[in-house]
């Protein structure tokens, strides 16, 4: 071999050619060894990142159907209740009439009863009071007359 003086920025020669023979076998293994687990390891990556996002997009419908079906349920139960309330003050409205319905009529039974009995009590002081007025009577007229009177 001899030694070629020229200066030149690219010299073709051999070592050129062992340069580029060096640099495909580096790339050849830096490929195996460096990218393509790293491209693995990021389409791992996009693949959970999309099927978190997936999961995240299907939970959100389902909240939002359980929601709806919640509402819904909620809106029936409250018709219920205020079928129920309805009904129940009905049912206390009726009943509160029947008590007083049996409340007035014992009233009147129990008024009946004390003008029986007031009116039996005035006639038995009645007869009572008119013995009584007659024997005074009868005394009085003994005295003013001064002698004794037939009954």
């Amino acid at each position: 071999m001899h030694i070629i003086s020229n200066i030149a920025l690219i010299s073709i020669n051999e070592t050129m050619l062992f340069q580029l023979i060096s640099f495909l076998v580096f790339l050849f293994i830096i490929n195996r060894i460096m990218f393509r687990p790293l491209q693995g390891v990021m389409d791992n990556r996009k693949n959970h990142m999309d099927k978190i996002q997936t999961d995240t997009v299907d939970a959100i419908k389902e909240l939002e159907n359980l929601t709806q079906k919640l509402k819904a349920q909620e809106s029936e139960v409250r018709a219920e209740a205020l079928e129920l309330k309805r009904k129940v003050e009905d049912s206390g409205g009726r009943q509160a009439a029947e008590i007083l319905a049996a409340s007035k009529k014992e009233i009147e039974t129990l008024k009946k009863n004390a003008e029986m009995e007031v009116k039996a009590r005035i006639d038995e002081e009645r007869k009572h009071l008119q013995k009584e007025s007659q024997a005074l009577a009868v005394s009085v007229m003994e005295k003013l007359l001064d002698r004794r009177v037939a009954p």
